[in-house]
């Protein structure tokens, strides 16, 4: 399993998911908006902020999934956002004036879990990249 966990594959693998489930979910938040903020009891003007920034993010991931090494300091990055994703989704079902539904707690519950499975996912394969990757 670690050695799977360990090939530079496995990491851009990884980068790759992550590009696509930000393509999805920024298009989703931008065309459902509205469906969206009634169903998930969230501002649609938070949906169509986040929507446009998952979009941003999911083309920086797909630049450095397809960069042959991938640079280990824009893997940083990534990380980095999606530790901050998870905690800013952490924040809004915790600690904020918002009042998302059920079905928005949930969404905002597994942003929370994915997102750090992800950035841990990501952190695992960047230290294990060979140091000449390390452009």
């Amino acid at each position: 399993m670690f050695k799977l966990m360990s090939s530079p594959r496995f990491l851009r693998a990884v980068v790759w998911f992550d590009a696509s489930t930000g393509v999805l979910l920024g298009a989703l938040h931008l065309l459902l908006t509205a469906p969206l903020a009634e169903w998930l009891g969230l501002p649609p003007g938070l949906l169509q902020v986040t929507g446009a920034m998952l979009l941003g993010y999911a083309a920086l991931a797909i630049a450095i999934a397809r960069s042959e090494p991938m640079p280990r300091g824009w893997l940083w990055v990534l990380i980095v956002g999606n530790l901050a994703w998870a905690l800013a989704s952490l924040l809004l079902l915790l600690g904020s004036t918002l009042t998302p539904t059920l079905l928005g707690q949930a969404y905002l519950l597994v942003h929370v879990v994915s997102v750090a499975m992800l950035a841990g996912l990501q952190w695992f394969g960047v230290r294990r990249l060979p140091t000449w990757a390390a452009a």
